[in-house]
């Protein structure tokens, strides 16, 4: 029986040898394009209690590069804070945040998923120090965003397409 289960752990340790290990590297991220508009600084300060209501919206892009095993995958962010009282805008901040990842051995069917999930992932803890800063610099208290739970994003989105894909005629739906 001993011999056994080192047979079976022999051929699960071949196994997993045989498949090659992710790799993934980030090459570059940068702010591609920000910003921040003040609206209490044009408007005026809100009269009466201000109570800040916060709304962050999230897009992402991902598209191959040239170069063999590139991609670049982009987080596009929009917080915008309104008081609660009047409804008043007191801040937007827009910011789209670009990383270019070298990815090797993701097998083609979980690309997207990989590129959508994880890469955003990565690029997470930069993103929120910036509109942090932002909202700081800008004269307010710092907005310290709560973590974004992009595989519930990537869910969400795959399903709105599913849906989108169900109601269009059968000629124009795309596969």
């Amino acid at each position: 029986m001993a011999d056994e289960n080192n047979q079976n752990g022999a051929a699960d340790g071949a196994e997993a040898a045989a498949q090659p290990q992710v790799r993934m590297q980030i090459l570059a991220q940068y702010i591609r394009d920000l910003s921040f508009e003040n609206a209490v600084a044009t408007k005026g300060a809100p009269q009466g209690e201000v109570q800040p209501e916060m709304t962050v919206q999230v897009s992402l892009d991902a598209r191959k590069r040239q170069a063999d095993h590139q991609y670049e995958v982009i987080s596009k962010f929009r917080v915008t804070s309104t008081n609660k009282g009047d409804g008043q805008t007191m801040f937007l901040v827009e910011l789209d945040y670009g990383g270019v990842f070298h990815i090797e051995n993701v097998p083609e069917d979980q690309l997207h998923p990989f590129l959508m999930i994880e890469c955003p992932r990565m690029l997470f803890p930069f993103v929120r120090r910036i509109i942090s800063d932002l909202t700081r610099d800008g004269g307010f208290p710092p907005f310290n965003m709560d973590p974004v739970d992009f595989v519930a994003l990537y869910r969400q989105e795959l399903s709105r397409r599913a849906q989108t894909q169900q109601g269009a005629p059968a000629d124009q739906k795309l596969s």
